[in-house]
């Protein structure tokens, strides 16, 4: 025999275990790869009597062939809900297309146990194209529904573990603000705090309270970042303006006392700052309304609505972030506030939050002070209750918390504004 001849004729013994596994397959009969396929086959007449029914799926059932070729419908093999369903979706659906793939359903086994299934069934036609037999293919889906079981679970259990951080979230900042602000004589008090997302704890808080002498403190700011690490600075950041109010209320020198703690708590890998605003109330008992001293740092300067129906932003500026340097500088400024007059402070969740879903159009300064020219002459109470329906307008576009704080001097009876 010629090299050529031996190379056209390999040796069978010189065949690999893939060769012999090849030629093996292809040996299988057509009849065994039907019985033994990894799905079920039944063919059943075209009033669903069952006609032919493979090895596989028998097995599943648990039921001999006997049971099921020509004695047995298709549909007496599902549960109640699934004849109810074949009846009123799966057939009609086969009559009208010829062909229904990959719909959900149980098999009821012999022993009464639930198979859950996938079922693909095609209407098999004559060269008439009349419709002859109905071929239906099932595969096991237990896998898959244990599978889809778990992934439910999973999700119920998320779900819990969510409404608990959301009501865990909501204590913790209920517990960051005052239940209530001080009754100041002379003097008509207002806030919201409007949460942008439930799942975090904001950094936003306020708070007005009594001094000795007849005097009162209000504070606003914004701790930088959110969550339990933000929670812990607005904590500790409230009650020391709280504590440095009391032993020196001049507004400068309070900040001033926030500024050192900050600093030295948060001074390493993992800084932490916030902004600021803090007033110094003085009732003025001559002329009425009151003498008022603020000390800005960092924070957005606050708006100012006159009785005489004017509106500007109050002068605070180069107040530096709180807790950034050892000794920031803190812009103030004194003023009065008279009868008529409104005093409104806020965070930038106010002025940052958007208008539209570009992220460049923000409501802005500028929009603010129009809508205090609007307001004015106005009240506290008003002027929060038109910041919450402008919170509202806007919606998600809210994207950080806010908080407002107004005072407001009630007008002479002789002064015109909203009641």
């Amino acid at each position: 025999m010629s090299r050529t001849e031996e190379q056209d004729h390999p040796d069978p013994e010189g065949c690999s275990d893939q060769d012999r596994a090849f030629s093996a397959l292809l040996e299988d009969s057509a009849e065994d790869l039907y019985e033994n396929a990894p799905c079920g086959y039944l063919s059943t007449l075209l009033d669903g009597q069952i006609a032919k029914v493979n090895t596989t799926l028998l097995n599943w059932l648990g039921y001999r062939r006997t049971d099921l070729v020509g004695t047995r419908r298709f549909s007496d093999l599902l549960t109640v809900g699934g004849r109810l369903y074949h009846e009123t979706h799966f057939a009609p659906l086969l009559r009208m297309r010829g062909e229904v793939s990959g719909i959900a359903l149980e098999l009821k086994a012999a022993d009464g146990r639930r198979i859950p299934v996938l079922v693909t069934s095609t209407v098999k036609t004559g060269g008439d194209g009349e419709p002859l037999l109905i071929r239906t293919t099932v595969f096991d889906a237990r896998d898959r529904r244990a599978y889809e079981e778990e992934l439910l679970r999973a999700r119920r259990e998320s779900e819990r573990e969510r409404e608990r951080l959301q009501q865990l979230a909501a204590t913790l900042q209920q517990t960051l603000l005052p239940p209530t602000l001080a009754n100041v004589p002379g003097l008509d008090v207002a806030a919201h705090y409007h949460i942008a997302s439930a799942d975090e704890v904001g950094g936003d808080f306020y708070d007005l309270f009594p001094l000795a002498a007849g005097t009162w403190g209000m504070f606003l700011g914004d701790v930088c970042g959110k969550g339990a690490a933000a929670a812990a600075v607005t904590s500790l950041a409230r009650y020391t303006l709280r504590a440095a109010a009391v032993y020196d209320p001049d507004p400068a020198a309070v900040l001033g006392n926030l500024n050192r703690v900050l600093h030295h708590e948060y001074n390493g890998h993992d800084p932490r700052f916030c902004t600021v605003v803090f007033g110094l109330l003085t009732p003025d008992e001559d002329r009425g309304g009151f003498h008022i001293t603020l000390a800005g740092g960092g924070h957005p300067p606050a708006l100012l609505m006159r009785a005489d129906r004017t509106a500007d932003y109050l002068p605070t500026p180069g107040g530096q972030l709180i807790g950034v340097l050892p000794d920031a500088h803190i812009a103030t400024t004194t003023f009065r506030l008279d009868p008529g007059d409104t005093l409104l402070l806020y965070t930038d969740g106010l002025t940052e939050a958007h208008t539209t879903t570009a992220d460049k159009d923000r409501y802005g300064d500028k929009a603010l002070l129009a809508l205090g020219h609007e307001l004015a002459p106005t009240t506290a109470e008003h002027t929060v209750a038109s910041i919450r329906g402008l919170l509202a307008t806007l919606g998600a576009g809210v994207d950080d918390d806010t908080a407002v704080l107004a005072v407001s001097v009630p007008s002479h009876p002789d002064r015109e504004g909203p009641q």
